[in-house]
């Protein structure tokens, strides 16, 4: 049971790296083509695919190294286990990036909303438009921003890894 636990270890750890790393890669693309202040549903998409399908390959690489069995619970946690590697390494990306990278992402990212929210509310008083930043700013927080994603890769890794426990169960007893 002990070495059990520790190839589960290893592999929540390693693919838990290799979304990391794709997600940091994913970052630097953007990065590089200037699209990383356009966080739109087709990013947001093809992040969640990448995370989905990294996570299949831990649980079906777990569900191989025990023997073609899967419980739900141990898909449920390997998938957990992978989000949350690849969410903090993720977030270390994000606070090189904005400290050191690109110092001026959170000004930047606050200049590109108060245009937006004057564009689609022309109507707005300074005093409106102030208030909005704030809250924005409160968002755009470094610990914010790192609380946020630690817990999207969990909210997302546990549903990707439910349905994925779902599919590729199988218990001991349901022998063919």
């Amino acid at each position: 049971m002990e070495n059990q636990q520790k190839s589960t270890s290893k592999i929540t750890l390693h693919y838990g790296i290799i979304l990391g790393v794709v997600s940091i890669l994913l970052s630097v693309i953007l990065y590089a083509l200037g699209m990383h202040y356009d966080q739109d549903w087709k990013q947001a998409t093809f992040g969640f695919l990448i995370m989905a399908t990294v996570i299949y390959l831990a649980i079906k690489k777990y569900k191989d190294f025990n023997d073609g069995y899967l419980t739900i619970g141990e898909a449920i946690k390997t998938g957990i286990g992978v989000a949350v590697v690849g969410s903090i390494i993720s977030v270390v990306y994000s606070l090189i990036f904005m400290n050191f990278i690109e110092p001026d992402f959170i000004a930047n990212v606050m200049e590109k909303a108060e245009v937006q929210m004057i564009e689609q509310n022309p109507n707005l008083t300074d005093d409106q438009v102030e208030q909005g930043l704030a809250f924005v700013e409160k968002l755009t927080s470094p610990l914010v921003i790192s609380a946020i994603s630690i817990m999207g890769g969990l909210f997302y890794g546990l549903i990707i890894s439910l349905i994925i426990g779902l599919v590729l169960k199988k218990n001991k007893e349901e022998q063919y």
